[in-house]
């Protein structure tokens, strides 16, 4: 079994930095990619950004030049720095990695943006 736990969640300003982290453990052979989505109240759950095995990244259009995601293979964590932050980002995010071929979720950790 593999856990994916979250961390760097909390309230921020608008235009203000957060950096969010996620470490996988359990046994863990082979990552084959990283992503966090989000979850907003009432809306769909979307993909903010995702980083796959051989380096290959894609964001989502609203986050691109505000967010950036990196993976620490070493440690099995994926991290995203999320700067600019707007009021539409606000959202519980959630850490997702493939691992040996299977998906897994983390529980999420909320971001609230208010002035």
């Amino acid at each position: 079994q593999v856990q994916l736990v979250e961390s760097g969640g909390g309230l921020v300003q608008p235009g203000g930095s957060l950096r969010l982290s996620c470490t996988a453990s359990g046994r863990i052979f082979y990552i084959n990619a990283m992503a966090w989505y989000r979850q907003a109240p009432g809306k769909q759950r979307e993909l903010v950004a995702i980083n796959r095995s051989g380096g290959r990244t894609e964001y989502a259009d609203s986050v691109k030049g505000r967010f950036t995601i990196s993976t620490d293979n070493a440690k099995n964590s994926v991290n995203l720095q999320m700067n600019s932050l707007k009021l539409e980002d606000a959202a519980d995010y959630l850490c997702y990695a493939i691992v040996n071929g299977s998906p897994y979720w983390g529980r999420g950790t909320q971001v609230t943006v208010s002035s």
